[in-house]
């Protein structure tokens, strides 16, 4: 299997930080595409109404997306510091706990979702309108989710293996065979909600597949490694899963903040547009993942070089890494807000006719919507950095900051004050503040040295 010789103590920053971020991006944004593309088979073969349920059912998806992240950065960080050191069966165990964990996690949800597909379905915010769409499309996604969490963190693990092109390939494979199989379920076998989460589910199952098998049997280093049942062995296993955790829970509430934006989001288009405006929220939550896979994409490129050198003890490296990454986040949010500002309406009409309803509400929305994105890409890479060189503290302070604790608020003050247009600016105000809270932390602590 083919593998990048990557030397993270030696090799100038700048060109391996662009070997690792060419094909994370690619493979993040092809990731995006996934989404994108099954929104777009959804909106023309079945409405509206079918984008509006996906984006309902989507929230939790982001937990589960979470977890995978968080245990998936924890691990690699933990693992990178330990291969630093010398340490290969240290960071082959933290790769075997990590899938443990997510594993563990994903299964009781996915059998819940079984028992009772209503109420979770109504809990989420589902009308009487999109019930029966929300139900049939979560209960054919539910099998995905121990594969989607398993390729969460293995892509981590493979990177860090120094085969980031082969984790660029596992994501680029499942776009594909989802792509394809979206146009032949929704289309000419008429297979609606049904055969999108069908394509999307057999697409995960792939990519996860193909991590698993890579580390059993082609990791060069990274490969997993036996667990011991005793007392004293599960002891440290879960002391170590907890600090794994603490160092990647940021990431966690990254994708907990996506969540909330959706969640919080459709229940507040549905309070002040009805099904429509959900419709439209909906398209603009399929586009957001390609911003948060970007920032993704940033914060992971760096974090194999800053873990390395802050565990090797190279000051001057990791704020190499720094200073690249947060000029790549600026570059390529400037970029993605560009081309929501200069042509609203080409992204809305792939997902619908510009004369529906929930149409003309994105056109309006979507330039007020794209003014927070450069701030957006920012705070998650600056975010990944504090994971990166163990400071999860900061890291989780911030991700907090961005969510829960401003972007709630911006939701249900800014309608109110800005009437439906105040919607659209929840999310820009609330990374704009973070962006600020952390410039002035970063300042701070320049200041005291």
């Amino acid at each position: 299997m083919e593998r990048d010789a990557l030397d993270l103590g030696t090799e100038h920053v700048g060109r391996l930080f662009r070997k690792f971020f060419v094909p994370t991006l690619l493979g993040m944004l092809s990731i995006s595409a996934v989404t994108v593309a099954d929104g777009i088979f959804v909106g023309h073969g079945v409405g509206s109404d079918g984008i509006a349920a996906i984006n309902i059912c989507y929230a939790p998806v982001m937990i589960f997306t979470g977890i995978g992240l968080m245990a998936g950065i924890g691990c690699s960080v933990v693992a990178s510091i330990h291969l630093a050191r010398g340490k290969v069966k240290a960071a082959r165990l933290n790769v075997t706990q990590a899938f443990l964990l997510v594993t563990l996690a994903t299964l009781l949800p996915v059998a819940a979702v079984y028992a009772a597909p209503e109420p979770i379905s109504r809990l989420l915010g589902a009308s009487d309108r999109l019930l029966p769409l929300v139900e049939e499309y979560m209960v054919w996604y539910a099998p995905a989710l121990v594969f989607q969490i398993w390729t969460a963190v293995g892509l981590f693990v493979i990177r860090l293996d120094g085969a980031p092109r082969l984790a660029m390939r596992c994501s680029v494979v499942s776009a594909v065979v989802n792509v394809v199989l979206d146009w032949i379920f929704v289309f000419p076998l008429g297979w609606g909600l049904m055969g999108a989460a069908l394509a999307s589910t057999a697409a995960i199952v792939i990519g996860g597949t193909i991590v698993v098998i890579y580390l059993f049997t082609g990791a060069r280093t990274l490969r997993f490694h036996p667990l011991k049942m005793s007392r004293t062995s599960l002891r440290l296993t879960l002391r170590n899963l907890g600090y794994q955790c603490r160092i990647g829970s940021s990431a966690l509430l990254g994708e907990a903040t996506m969540a909330v934006l959706m969640f919080t989001g459709n229940r507040v288009f549905m309070r002040y547009l009805g099904d429509a405006g959900v419709g439209a929220f909906g398209i603009a939550c399929y586009y957001a993942p390609f911003v948060f896979m970007i920032g993704n994409a940033v914060a992971q490129s760096a974090q194999p070089i800053v873990s390395y050198n802050f565990g090797a003890g190279n000051p001057a490296r990791v704020r190499s890494a720094l200073r690249i990454a947060l000029l790549t986040a600026v570059a390529c949010g400037a970029v993605v807000a560009a081309a929501f500002l200069a042509a609203p309406e080409a992204l809305v009409g792939l997902f619908l006719p510009l004369d529906d309803p929930a149409a003309r509400i994105a056109v309006t929305g979507f330039p007020r919507f794209a003014a927070g994105f450069v701030c957006f890409v920012v705070n998650l890479a600056a975010i990944g950095y504090y994971q990166s060189v163990e400071r999860p503290l900061p890291a989780t302070f911030f991700a907090l900051l961005r969510g829960l604790v401003l972007l709630v608020p911006s939701f249900l003050l800014l309608p109110r004050l800005f009437g439906t247009a105040g919607i659209w600016y929840a999310m820009p105000l609330s990374e704009l503040l973070t962006t600020l809270a952390i410039v002035l932390f970063f300042a701070g602590r320049r200041l005291r040295r």
